[in-house]
């Protein structure tokens, strides 16, 4: 039974850059990828901003080596890319050398595809095929037979925006437990119509750039991107000398059974997701250095968060700063993107800044880092913290 569960390889793509590299610069250079929306006709395009992904499908493809009559969704598209550079940041040649899985998350699905030829398909037999992409295991399966391990055990998450974080933990039980040797884990999620008009109903959308946990946030970007991490055991670490980028420490998952797309207002299930991290880390309070925070920059998830990390850590708040005014909320795939990025923090000892805060918010007197800060980091808490009331956490460390 495996205790250490090592992350050997990443890979993103994200509104901010097409790799981890590029990824990397873009927050120490605090460099935001949000715009006006581009790639989708949509009634909203001067009332929202977005974090969108420059390639088109057919870059992308084409980066795949697929035929030009694919079925592959943007969705699909996209996770195919952040899992392949995973892979080869693993310097993994041979994935069937050990028991190994994948776990992909995502929200969206291939709705992209299915909103823009659904009608035209009754009539139209060449394009039935996307609609046949439509549900949210084909972006999973396709992944799969990309990497060659489509008959692994192979799955698919979709619990809102706890999606990827929640792909992480299953992933490190698997590895605990002695039943996988290594994890692909992470998510995937494009933009849409269906995600635009679903958050400009619920009225969280922002005109303007989003600013987290200030004041007068006004609500969130929605943003596209793609990340994955490999996961392997420490038997697989020593016997291939593979150099290990972080560990996956602890992890907690826990709903507050509040509201379909609200969370309490004292962040019942997320206080309980942080606690339960701590205990699977074996860690106290004191242990963290850094919280990547959810920060969605809606009034509720930041007062609620906010006031979960006072309930959690009270007088010793640590560093804390949300990263999605640079890529956008990316729905399934964020606890992927944060995951990347967190273990970005622990190797360069870094905290990336919270970008467009102006003013304090009232109900609180946490701040969060505004500044890009160089200090030594020992662990990173990541939280994702999605509808339906499911909140999850996951700690990175540089120690198992």
């Amino acid at each position: 039974m495996s205790k250490g569960v090592a992350i050997t390889g990443m890979g993103i793509i994200s509104a901010i850059g097409n790799n981890v590299e590029e990824n990397y610069q873009s927050l120490i250079e605090s460099r935001k990828g949000i715009s006006r929306i581009s790639k989708i006709k949509t009634n909203h395009v001067n009332d929202i901003m977005v974090g969108e992904i420059a390639f088109t499908n057919e870059e992308i493809a084409a980066q795949l080596g697929l035929k030009p009559d694919n079925s592959f969704t943007r969705t699909a598209l996209l996770g195919c890319l952040a899992a392949k550079e995973a892979i080869k940041n693993a310097c993994i040649d041979d994935v069937e050398a050990y028991k190994t899985g994948l776990i992909s998350s995502t929200s969206v699905g291939g709705m992209d595809m299915t909103e823009r030829y659904y009608y035209e398909s009754f009539e139209n037999k060449t394009v039935q095929k996307y609609i046949e992409s439509h549900h949210a295991g084909d972006s999973t399966q396709k992944i799969a037979h990309e990497l060659g391990i489509d008959k692994s055990f192979v799955t698919t998450i979709s619990t809102a925006c706890s999606s990827a974080a929640n792909a992480i933990m299953l992933g490190a039980r698997l590895i605990k437990s002695g039943e996988l040797d290594r994890v692909i884990v992470g998510g995937t999620d494009c933009l849409s119509k269906f995600t635009i008009n679903g958050f400009k109903t619920l009225m969280i959308l922002s005109d303007t750039y989003s600013t987290p946990f200030d004041e007068n946030r006004k609500g969130l970007n929605l943003g596209e991107a793609a990340a994955y991490l490999v996961l392997e055991s420490d038997a697989v670490v020593q016997k291939e000398s593979k150099k290990v980028l972080a560990y996956v420490k602890g992890y907690g998952n826990a709903n507050d059974a509040y509201h379909q797309t609200a969370s309490s207002e004292n962040g019942d299930g997320a206080t309980l997701a942080m606690k339960k991290a701590l205990k699977v880390a074996g860690y106290n309070a004191e242990n963290i250095d850094y919280i990547n925070a959810h920060g969605t920059a809606t009034g509720n998830n930041d007062l609620s968060e906010g006031r979960a990390i006072i309930r959690v850590f009270e007088d010793a708040i640590p560093d804390f700063s949300s990263t999605k005014a640079y890529t956008g909320h990316t729905l399934a795939a964020a606890g992927a993107i944060e995951a990347v990025y967190s273990v970005l923090a622990l190797q360069h000892n870094v905290i990336y800044p919270n970008l467009n805060f102006k003013t304090q918010m009232k109900a609180f007197d946490i701040t969060p880092e505004l500044e890009l800060k160089h200090k030594p980091l020992q662990a990173v808490m990541s939280n994702s913290f999605g509808f339906g009331g499911n909140c999850s956490t996951v700690i990175f460390s540089k120690e198992p």
